[in-house]
């Protein structure tokens, strides 16, 4: 489907086939492993229009497909987004019959992403060195907690464990707490979101050389690499930067502040034009020239005395004036929403970020996340439903590759 430019993107899910419109149309993955950060990164691609092929093991499902919160019928709802636009199929990789079908699978594939241990491809004899020989444009994409390289590429990892270990988790809470976790598994998360960005950078590379690479996405660096300026603060000045609750730690004002009405808003008015104009809206112009508040620098100093004057005016504010009047005023502000909000939000709805997914499952629709990024020429979209069962797809996706008889023969032996 081709759109103008000046188009409203269309997130709106349909029933079509995986590898509808978007600008992945015409590239075809194949996903290997299972639960969060190679489905992710594989979920993005397909978002974007890939063809997308998982690949589940005979009798052993991603268990992705029982994870959430929310349960109807006996179903969760992790799956319903995280293996939409994806056609799913059942292959045993450790039968010389499946293997040698995967191969086949792989010739006419751009992009494979696996998120096993480091060396089970390998010892699949499916490693990087026989793939590359049947398919040189291919594209392998293998997320691991630490890497396909180093010393501890062989440990298992966890998005929990990742964070810990990359430094992330000791940033986040308050000073001389446990650091908690968010309640999402981040690591998985960043390692996916890597994962997809390397695979479009590979798939954009391959033009120039006609030839495929490896993909290297480690759980642990994905978690370090959004750590702004922690590495050279250390290596420069000594600072281990640690948590620092509701704020950061010298970005002044940037908090979180009471209302009248016991609710909670987010202020963040630490550049200069944008702090004058919050001292113009709590009546206090002086401020703004005050030798402890007039630069970014003098305001991180004097960060907890900026903070109590600004908490002191909020709590004299419900929420919706106040936050109605720092808007008015042009100063950054904003609720902590909770998921009850954000499905109402007009904002999310009308850029498309809330869609309805159809899941065969239960026979109806589920609301889950839009489209991210918004692409106006080649937008994305949620074109097929998360895949009900395991090999949903066998019949359609191997038929171009084995005769109907032989199809039969693979399910009878178990391979299927």
């Amino acid at each position: 489907m081709r759109t103008d430019p000046t188009d409203t993107p269309d997130t709106t899910a349909d029933a079509s086939p995986a590898g509808g419109s978007g600008a992945l149309d015409g590239v075809r993955v194949v996903e290997l492993g299972s639960l969060i950060a190679g489905p992710f990164g594989a979920r993005l691609l397909g978002d974007m229009g890939a063809d997308v092929v998982k690949i589940e093991a005979p009798g052993s499902p991603d268990p992705l497909r029982g994870w959430g919160q929310a349960e109807v019928d006996g179903h969760r709802f992790l799956w319903t987004v995280y293996a939409r636009n994806k056609r799913a199929v059942t292959l045993d990789l450790r039968a010389p019959a499946g293997r040698e079908l995967f191969l086949d699978l792989i010739a006419t594939t751009d992009v494979v992403v696996e998120n096993f241990r480091p060396g089970t491809l390998e010892r699949l004899d499916l490693g990087w060195d026989v793939l590359s020989e049947r398919n040189p444009g291919l594209i392998l994409v293998r997320v691991s907690g630490y890497g396909q390289t180093g010393p501890q590429a062989a440990r298992p990892g966890y998005a929990s464990v990742a964070e810990a270990v990359s430094g992330l988790r000791h940033l986040n809470g308050y000073p001389d707490q446990p650091p908690p976790r968010l309640a999402l598994s981040l690591g998985d998360t960043l390692a996916g979101m890597f994962a997809a960005q390397g695979a479009l950078a590979a798939l954009y590379r391959r033009t120039v050389t006609g030839t495929g690479q490896v993909v290297d996405v480690a759980l642990t660096e994905a978690c370090l690499a959004i750590q702004e300026s922690v590495i050279p603060d250390y290596a420069m000045g000594g600072v281990v930067r640690g948590p620092s609750g509701t704020r950061l730690d010298g970005i002044a004002p940037s908090n979180v502040y009471p209302t009248a009405d016991e609710s909670l808003v987010v202020i963040g008015a630490n550049q200069d034009t944008v702090f004058r104009r919050l001292c113009g809206a709590m009546g206090r112009p002086d401020l703004a020239d005050d030798p402890r508040f007039a630069t970014h620098g003098a305001r991180g100093t004097n960060q907890d005395e900026i903070d109590r004057l600004i908490a002191e005016w909020t709590a004299t504010i419900d929420r919706a004036d106040l936050l109605a009047l720092l808007d008015e005023a042009g100063v950054v502000a904003g609720p902590i929403n909770t998921v009850a909000d954000i499905v109402d939000d007009p904002q999310l709805r009308a850029r498309g970020m809330l869609v309805e997914h159809p899941d065969d499952r239960i026979g109806r629709t589920v609301l889950g996340p839009g489209v991210v990024p918004v692409l106006h020429g080649s937008p994305g979209s949620v074109r097929s439903s998360a895949p009900p069962r395991p090999g949903h797809h066998n019949a359609e996706v191997f038929g171009a590759l084995r005769d109907p008889e032989a199809l039969a023969r693979l399910r009878e032996e178990g391979i299927l």
